[in-house]
């Protein structure tokens, strides 16, 4: 007759928690599947510059959003910081993306687009955001009444 340990019983239960955190994983993969037609976000799902494309130019975007006046657009040629140049999406060499500008109460939010297509902030630059628009918005959360300061070269 087997004599159940304390040993046996503990890593039996532990075995069982890894087995439900790995089929939970499973589920919401696949439920990530279904809903965007693939097992990646949506921002990533097309780059070859079709509608979709997580390399579409940003829309430009004037709103109040928490009491705060955000503002973004393409940046005009004096404003970029390489006057004249449009950056290329690396993968194919001939989209065009445009520099952006954002602003908060008319200051500018330094931001940047991400090779995967996402686009991230300097008020936090460990989140990314699909758009402009919610990169914005995720700011004005984060600074929570602050106002945004300049970056010094």
């Amino acid at each position: 007759m087997e004599h159940t340990t304390r040993r046996k019983a503990l890593l039996t239960g532990t075995m069982a928690v890894a087995g439900a955190a790995l089929v939970s994983r499973t589920d919401v993969a696949a439920a990530n599947s279904e809903e965007h037609g693939t097992g990646r976000p949506p921002h990533a799902e097309r780059a070859d510059g079709a509608k979709g494309s997580s390399m579409d130019e940003p829309e430009a975007f004037d709103e109040i959003y928490l009491g705060r006046h955000i503002e973004g657009r393409p940046a005009p040629d004096e404003h970029t910081s390489h006057p004249g140049r449009r950056s290329r999406h690396p993968d194919d060499g001939q989209s065009p993306v445009t520099e952006f500008v954002v602003r908060i109460d008319d200051r500018d939010l330094h931001v940047m687009r991400s090779m995967d297509g996402t686009w991230l902030s300097v008020v936090n630059h460990y989140q990314k955001q699909r758009t402009p628009l919610e990169v914005a918005r995720a700011a004005v959360r984060d600074l929570d009444g602050a106002s945004l300061v300049p970056l010094m070269a």
